[in-house]
């Protein structure tokens, strides 16, 4: 589905639900970028998946990818141990593709 006007897709509806949805079944697909972000900066899958379970739908971190002509979208959240990360998420058939994890807590 498209804007109307515009060739870009619609955002999704209830980023958040789709999101823990796609955690709870199993159907999200690491990749290798964010493996590699997530190394660099010593976040852990769990924490990746903590955040999706637990946080929410940071909107004006959004971002229209052109080269893939979709939506990446911002989950904002704290892990057990406090951490505040952002993780980027995209929906593809026929799940959830893990774009990458920024650490956001302060460095002391």
């Amino acid at each position: 589905m498209t804007n109307k006007g515009s060739n870009r897709p619609t955002k999704a509806d209830d980023v958040v639900a789709k999101v823990r949805r796609h955690v709870e079944q199993g159907t999200y697909r690491d990749t290798r970028h964010v493996n590699e972000r997530r190394t660099e900066r010593g976040i852990t899958l769990l924490e990746v998946l903590q955040v999706l379970m637990r946080g929410y739908h940071e909107k004006r971190k959004d971002e229209f990818k052109p080269e893939h002509n979709d939506w990446n979208y911002a989950i904002r959240g704290r892990t057990v141990d406090a951490r505040e990360l952002r993780v980027a998420v995209a929906f593809v058939e026929p799940g959830l593709l893990l774009i990458t994890a920024i650490d956001l807590s302060p460095k002391g």
